[in-house]
């Protein structure tokens, strides 16, 4: 019996909800477990006021910079371990200076964030990667949904027809993307950028952003690009190049557009670093990730002159 657009869709949600941004933490502990001290929160705060609160508004509401408070922030860091949220502040806060708060500043600016979300104070600091790695952020009551936002499915599919063909998508979207993210095995993204100038350089988004966004913001968006639109690949009435469907219904296909969408969040996990060694290490799990789903729907051989890559056989 041939799977229905719903139930690959069902099975699709479940592969994708399967894919944390992290692993889960062993110990189980979550940030409702007294994991600070009010006197490092009163430190956060501090630093809060002089660095954060320019963007992120003084009430954690949000301004220029988004919430770091309330339901959309819990939402958006739900059961990923305090370490990312760590790293994140000390590799790219603030946004005008990023890379100038250290690791203890980064860490007491967290404790300051979850006393703002009422989590409770300890007798212990909050500190040190094997226990940030273990400590999850969820609410003491759990996440309560934003009103208005999507349900939880994975794949948020329009029911319009595609107007683009697989080749289209792969090469408009993720075969710039991916070779963004190999070229910094070869390229320091901090290194300083050279402005743009209409005329003088090829027509290359790269070439153009490169005037306007940082390196190391161009790799963040390039991670987000495979993660975000790998899901288009399951979209219904998606056409191959030679024009057959894509077999969005084939439970190989929809988990290579899994392990693609995993590889994306991976890397911009990686990104986030800001090392260019570890988005390097990442790279591979993209290549693996393509590489997967090319040695079975286009990797075919046997062309002819007429079409010596055989089109005609592959998607």
């Amino acid at each position: 019996m041939r799977p229905t657009w719903r139930s690959t869709t069902a099975l699709a949600a479940l592969l994708f909800g399967c894919i944390s941004w992290t692993a889960m933490a062993q110990a189980g502990r979550t940030a409702a477990d007294r994991v600070y001290t009010d006197g490092q929160a009163q430190r956060g705060q501090t630093l809060y006021a002089a660095q954060c609160a320019a963007c992120h508004g003084p009430a954690l509401a949000g301004a220029v910079g988004p919430p770091l408070a309330g339901a959309v922030f819990l939402r958006t860091w739900d059961k990923r371990p305090l370490i990312d949220l760590v790293e994140k502040i000390q590799n790219t806060m603030p946004a005008a200076k990023p890379g100038t708060v250290s690791r203890a500043q980064a860490t007491d600016l967290v404790a300051h964030l979850l006393k703002t979300n009422a989590f409770p104070a300890g007798s212990a600091e909050l500190g040190g990667d094997v226990l940030l790695k273990q400590i999850t952020v969820v609410g003491p009551a759990g996440t309560a949904p934003v009103a208005g936002a999507p349900g939880p499915a994975a794949l948020a599919i329009t029911s319009a027809k595609p107007p683009g063909n697989m080749a289209q998508l792969m090469r408009g979207i993720l075969f710039p993307s991916s070779n963004l993210l190999f070229q910094v095995q070869s390229y320091d993204p901090a290194a300083p950028k050279t402005a743009y100038e209409p005329g003088t350089t090829s027509f290359s988004w790269t070439d153009w952003g490169a005037g306007i966004y940082s390196g190391w913001e161009l790799v963040d968006y390039a991670a987000i690009a495979i993660a975000e639109s790998a899901p288009l690949l399951l979209a219904p009435d998606r056409r191959c190049e030679n024009g057959k469907p894509v077999p969005v219904d084939r439970a190989d296909w929809i988990q290579f557009t899994a392990d693609l969408a995993e590889a994306g969040r991976a890397a911009y996990r990686a990104s986030q670093t800001r090392n260019r060694e570890t988005v390097s290490d990442v790279t591979n799990q993209i290549a693996d990730a393509c590489l997967r789903c090319h040695e079975v729907y286009r990797d075919k051989g046997r062309g002819t002159p007429d079409d010596p890559s055989n089109k005609a056989a592959r998607c």
